[in-house]
This record gives C-alpha cells, structure tokens and sequence, in this order.
C-alpha cells in the first residue's frame, strides 16, 4: 500500500474582523514551544500571513488523522495564544487594501520582486497530498492515468467561493489565483521521467522558471521526496475531509499503477484545461468528462461510480470509512457550498466561525 503524506496550508487571520494577520513567525514559535510539533513539522509561507504543516510518512489514513488533528490542533492553539485565529480555506474571504508582506527569505522576496502583485494576491492556501511511489518513471506513469481525474478531486474538495468580501460565484477562486503562475495548472502527459526532466530543464533553459521549485502543476513528482504529490485540493475546512480526499486520493493512484492505458482524449491539454476550470467554477455542480464515462456526467454521479470502481480494487482497511466521508460530503455539500451556506444563514462572524472551526 502507498505511505502517504499531507501538507497543509492555513491563514491566520483577525479574530473580529477577518482580515489577513502578518504573524506566521510568532505563531510558528509559539508552536515549536509546545513541543508536540517536529520543528519540520510546522513552516512559513510565501507570505506572512500564511503557515504551513507537514505531517510525517504514514502507512495508514489513521496514522495520517492523528497528525493532521495533531498539528491543526497545536498551530491553532499557537494562533489564539498570540491573538488570533487559524482559518482553513483556500482563500482569505476578507483582504486590506496594504499587501501582506512576503515571508523574510531571499527566495520570496525576489518572487515577489519579480510578480509584483501576483505575490501579493497569493492569500490562498492548498493541501498536497504525497504518494510514496519512489521509481520516477512509475510515478510519471501514474500521474498520466490520474490527469483527468484531477478536475474531480479539485470539484470535491472546493472551499474557496469568497475573495475581498464577495461571492466570486467560483467554487474554488484559489485555482483561478493559482493558476496565474508561469508553469500551473493541469500537469502535461510524459512518456517517462527522462521526458518530464527534459521539458522541466526546458523550462528553466528557456527562462520561463528560474528554477524547479515554481513548478506549480496540479500534480507532479515531487523535488524533494520520493513522491508523487497531487497539489489541486483547496484546503479543507475539517481534518475529517481531509483524511477521506487523501484515502480517495491513494486508492485512485493505487488503481492507476496497475490500470491500462492512459485516456488519450485528454491529451490535448485544452481539453483538461477546460475540465479544470469548470470543476473550480461549479464544484460539486459541475458536469465534466473522465476516464469512466464517454460524456460529461454530474459530478456527483461521477464520484459515486468511481466509488464503486475503486471498491474492488482497494485493500485499505480504512476504506468503507473513505467512502462514508465521500458520500457524505456529496450529501451535506464541500467547504465552498458550507461556507455559502454560513454567509446565507448569518453575517460576518458566522463565516468566521466556519473557517476556523477546524482548527
């Protein structure tokens, strides 16, 4: 079975007001000194706004549970102990006109030097998911059966409609942001590791990139591990979500080691590109095309089958648990529809409340 590995990224935020606070040092320090968190564990940001966990390898999704609710549990405690609150969602739903300043490293001060208020709009937050699949090839191979699956995933796990205190009408406005960066979104099919190294050095050759690290795919090997990590989730509002997309996540990959050829429709990257954009716009309301089926279907039709299809071939005893999650997140909507919902039913402090619950 494929170990597995979360990333997760929050904001910190004013309690009352919503806004972006410029503290992620101070929390990460109150953090570390709890003990609890490995000092890896717990990471700044892009901007300072922002603070990212990394859970260890984990052989099960229980594993993998305990230190999500672990490290959320600790930055968050960090975050009210300095002042202020952990939001997860994948994008701050309140901003004040001055820009959150980058984090104080060499590397984000010249992205932002070079981006200028790309840098400064990056309020977003995602999960990455990381595969133990150590032979490069085999997770080139992989990644090219999981590409059109992709939109699906990101169409589950939306959970960011609000940016500047209004309704974007997009489930997922962190992928439109995201997908701003030179080398982003939908990840291209490759005959093999060599193909994606020569397209990566490309890249960088042609000055696109100056370096592998703004590789910004949905999905590609990792550079730092012997991984293959899926970057297209939005973070989500609970770790209970967040397990089950990553248990859905590994038994699609698990799948696709062993699964047939490549769907050569979505070769054609306008074709992906398009399913992406209409899974970040309606979500779970969105109809797309995937390996499964000859023609767009509900999304909720389509997790359903792909449900049905991974059961057999899954031996995860956490499973029918993955399952429960998923069918319950079609029945009682994604982060983007609760949050909807909690602007619906309430007022600013109601969304809030909603953002930082999991925290």
């Amino acid at each position: 079975m494929l170990t597995v590995g979360v990333e997760e990224e929050y904001l910190l935020i004013d309690e009352h007001s919503g806004l972006p606070v410029a503290d992620s040092r101070r929390v990460r320090q109150a953090a570390r000194r709890m003990c609890d968190p490995h000092p890896d564990e717990v990471q700044l940001e892009l901007l300072q706004a922002q603070i990212e966990i990394a859970t260890p390898v984990c052989d099960t999704l229980d594993q993998l549970s305990d230190h999500l609710r672990r490290l959320r549990g600790n930055v968050g405690e960090a975050a009210r102990e300095t002042g202020h609150r952990l939001a997860c969602t994948g994008c701050a739903p309140y901003r004040a006109p001055q820009p959150v300043p980058v984090t104080a490293t060499e590397r984000y001060h010249a992205m932002r030097d070079d981006s200028r208020i790309l840098a400064d709009e990056q309020l977003i937050c995602g999960m990455h998911i990381h595969l133990g699949i150590p032979d490069r090839d085999v997770a080139v191979s992989v990644l090219n059966r999981m590409r059109p699956w992709l939109p699906l995933l990101l169409a589950l796990g939306a959970n960011s409609p609000f940016w500047e205190g209004n309704d974007t009408g997009y489930a997922s406005w962190r992928t439109l942001i995201f997908g701003r960066w030179p080398v982003s979104g939908p990840p291209p099919s490759c005959t093999s590791a060599a193909d994606y190294d020569e397209r990566v050095a490309g890249l960088i050759d042609a000055h696109v990139i100056p370096d592998r690290s703004h590789l910004y795919w949905h999905a590609r090997p990792s550079e730092g591990h012997p991984t293959l990590e899926i970057r297209v989730l939005d973070v989500q509002l609970h770790a209970d979500t967040a397990v089950a997309l990553a248990g859905l996540t590994r038994a699609l990959a698990t799948a696709c080691l062993t699964g047939g050829a490549p769907d050569r429709r979505f070769d054609h990257p306008e074709i992906l590109q398009g399913t992406t954009w209409l899974a970040a716009r309606h979500g779970l309301d969105a109809e797309l095309a995937v390996p499964l089926t000859d023609r767009a279907r509900p999304v909720r039709d389509l997790t359903r089958a792909l449900i049905e299809h991974l059961a057999s071939r899954t031996d995860d005893p956490a499973w029918p648990a993955v399952s429960a999650e998923i069918h319950r997140l079609l029945e009682q909507g994604n982060g983007a529809q609760r949050q909807r919902r909690a602007v619906a039913t309430g007022d600013r402090d109601h969304l809030l409340r909603t953002i930082t619950a999991g925290a």
